[in-house]
Formats: structure tokens, C-alpha cells, sequence
């Protein structure tokens, strides 16, 4: 099972703690450094005039950590 390293568990422990309705710039950096190192893909950032994608990589990303990362 797949599980952040340390350091990426307390930036997408932030993440997650700060609700609101847009992403900042970091936020959008890291989902996208997050999301390509742990699904496995060339590091890109998605067009953001459609949020789709970076929508479908947090739920990717929630999964990791939904699977026990929170307990650490």
C-alpha cells in the first residue's frame, strides 16, 4: 500500500486542514508534484480553465491518505 513519505504527509495534512473554495498556486504546485510522484507520471500541471483533473487528483491523493497516512 502506497504511503506519503513524512514530509508530503504534513504539507497534504495542511492542505486538507485549510477549507476553501480555490486553490492558491502552491496548493496547485503541490497536488501536482504529489500526484506525480505517487500515481507514477511525468510531473505536469493540468490546464486549470477545467478543473476536472486536479478535482480527480486530490480524490487520488485523499485515497493515500484516507488508507492510514491520517494515523500517523
Amino acid at each position: 500500500m502506497v504511503k506519503f513519505e513524512n514530509a508530503d504527509r504534513i504539507d497534504w495534512m495542511k492542505f486538507r486542514s485549510d477549507k476553501k473554495q480555490h486553490l492558491d498556486s502552491g496548493e496547485y504546485e503541490l497536488i501536482c508534484q504529489l500526484h506525480s510522484k505517487y500515481y507514477n507520471h511525468r510531473f505536469y500541471k493540468p490546464c486549470t480553465c477545467n478543473p476536472k483533473t486536479i478535482v480527480r487528483w486530490i480524490k487520488d491523493l485523499n485515497k493515500i491518505w484516507d488508507n492510514g497516512d491520517k494515523d500517523n
